[in-house]
Order: structure tokens, then sequence, then C-alpha cells
């Protein structure tokens, strides 16, 4: 009972708050989704990311910064929200990376083996895959259509 807390202790400040962001996001998505649907949900996180991006510090990559994203993530769905699904969670790591000014996708696809119909949501970030292991663009076929950041101010 206490290695859970001990291990968020131990995490660095922004760490943390990415752990928090992360289950208080999931738990409004969940809400969001259920009440609203996708679309109004979609429109809803679009119009927050549109208040501005800070940039990030020249000490840290955006590897680093897309590394812990995940982690914290992750773990928010491990320990707060252990029933979130796919999309909660995609759309959670998609704003909180764009919120850090990484510019990330949420891809939405189909299994390419004939089954019962499903659907599996993950993020891309260059082309890879970042919730998810490489092999769901053997295992999926996204739809045509991503959800991108928000649109990118022409000067």
């Amino acid at each position: 009972m206490w290695e859970p807390f001990q291990r968020y202790r131990a995490l660095d400040p922004e760490a943390r708050r990415l752990f928090r962001r992360a289950t208080v996001l999931l738990l409004l998505l969940n809400v969001s989704l259920r009440l609203r649907g996708f679309g109004k949900t979609q429109e809803w996180l679009q119009v927050r990311l549109q208040r501005g991006h800070p940039s990030l510090p020249e000490s840290v990559t955006s590897m680093e910064v897309v590394e812990k994203t995940c982690r914290m993530v992750r773990a928010a769905v491990h320990y707060a929200m252990p029933r979130a699904g796919c999309l909660e969670e995609s759309l959670t790591l998609w704003y909180l990376l764009n919120v850090q000014g990484i510019s990330a996708s949420v891809r939405i696809g189909i299994p390419k083996q004939t089954a019962p119909f499903e659907a599996h949501a993950w993020v891309e970030h260059e082309g890879v895959a970042l919730n998810q292991l490489e092999e769901v663009h053997e295992r999926y076929v996204p739809f045509d259509s991503n959800f991108p950041g928000p649109p990118k101010e022409e000067p």
C-alpha cells in the first residue's frame, strides 16, 4: 500500500505535476466522452490548446518530455483510472504533449484482420506510436484523418 505513495514522492516536481494533471484529465475525459461524445470533447480540448504553448527550456530535449509524459500518463491510468480506455489515455497523452509544445496526433484505427468490429486509439509523434507497441501499425489500419494539434499561427 505504501509503495505507490513512496514512488510518487520520489518523482521530481514536474513528473508529479504531470501525474496529477493526467489523473484529473482522465477523469474529465471519461465523463465528457460519455455525456457529450467524441466531437464535443475534441472541440473542448482544441479550444483549451489554442490558448498558447510554452516553449521547452533549452536544457530539456523534446524526447525527454515525451518519455516523461508517457510514463506519467501510464502511471495515472494504472493507479488512478485503471478502467480508462485507450481513447481516454490517448486524448490525455495527446493533450499533455501539445500543451508542452510537442506536436502529436491521435490515431484511431480498426484491426486488419476480419473480426467483430472494434476500434483502437493511440498517439503518434513523428510517425512513432507512443502509448502502444510499435506493432500497432502492423495490427491496425488507421482512419485517414487524425486528431492533430491546434492550428499553427501564420506569421
